[in-house]
């Protein structure tokens, strides 16, 4: 089944701290630039029909009213560190007014992380109001959500196991510094690839702005755009200035129509 019109729009392109960075006098947190705001990482993918929501972050309730959300299809996760899934509460207002349970689609761990972040939902027994989820635990077998399909992607966190996911000819990975060769194959060739530049240091679990340009050439890949990205890599008119062509630094509230 080929993907629909989809329509990308970028909740948030920060890392865990988010940019600006509490407490932070530096210049890229004390920029006047709105594209140095930067909420923790999220997408929403949508077709004509169905709604995407990947990953629930702290800043997910601000990301919902921002754009007017009213209803989503399903939540993908990619893995179950806090900033990834510390909104989850906040899909109660969806389950309200479609009265029905949010749909989470994740690996294992992350299936396990919801439940531990959540507890409250899961064992009983259960106050009146706390939030519903169907819980689909995924492996690396492509699946369909409304009327678009997803692959999921293997991709490695230090040594914890991330889940990207493809959308037709889209792309994204967050919070990675490794992917192996098998996995690799499902992301070549895309028209627009998002992975993860945390700085231009090398990071243990995150690749450097160096290794992400180096994977996006590799893959031979149309456009990319950098994400989870942290204050250290400076502001973002100066680092899309160094960029290749064909790169640029993602921001929050950007759209891509593919």
């Amino acid at each position: 089944m080929a993907a629909p019109t989809l329509t990308i729009t970028f909740l948030g392109t920060g890392t865990s701290s988010g940019v600006p960075m509490v407490a932070c006098p530096c210049h890229v947190c004390t920029s006047p630039d709105q594209h140095d705001k930067r909420l923790r990482s999220s997408i929403l993918v949508q077709s004509a029909t169905t709604t995407i929501v990947v990953d629930t972050t702290p800043d997910f309730r601000q990301q919902m009213l921002t754009h007017q959300i009213k209803t989503i299809d399903a939540v993908l996760i990619t893995h179950p560190h806090k900033d990834h899934i510390g909104g989850l509460d906040d899909t109660r207002a969806f389950q309200y007014f479609q009265q029905q349970p949010t749909s989470i689609y994740g690996n294992s761990f992350s299936i396990e992380g919801v439940k531990k972040e959540l507890p409250y939902a899961f064992e009983g027994p259960l106050y009146p109001g706390v939030p519903s989820f169907d819980l689909h635990e995924i492996d690396l077998e492509p699946f369909i959500i409304g009327d678009i399909p997803v692959i999921p992607i293997m991709v490695w966190h230090h040594k914890l196991q991330v889940y990207g996911y493809r959308f037709g000819d889209f792309v994204y990975i967050t919070d990675a510094n490794n992917i192996d060769e098998s996995e690799k194959q499902k992301i070549r060739d895309c028209k627009i690839f998002v992975v993860n530049a945390l700085r231009y240091e090398q990071h243990i679990s995150h690749y450097s702005m160096p290794e992400a340009i180096a994977v996006a050439q590799e893959l031979n890949v149309e456009q990319t755009y950098f994400t989870h990205v942290s204050h250290q890599l400076g502001r973002h008119v100066e680092v899309n200035a160094k960029l290749p062509e064909t790169m640029q630094l993602a921001y929050d509230n950007l759209q891509l129509v593919l």
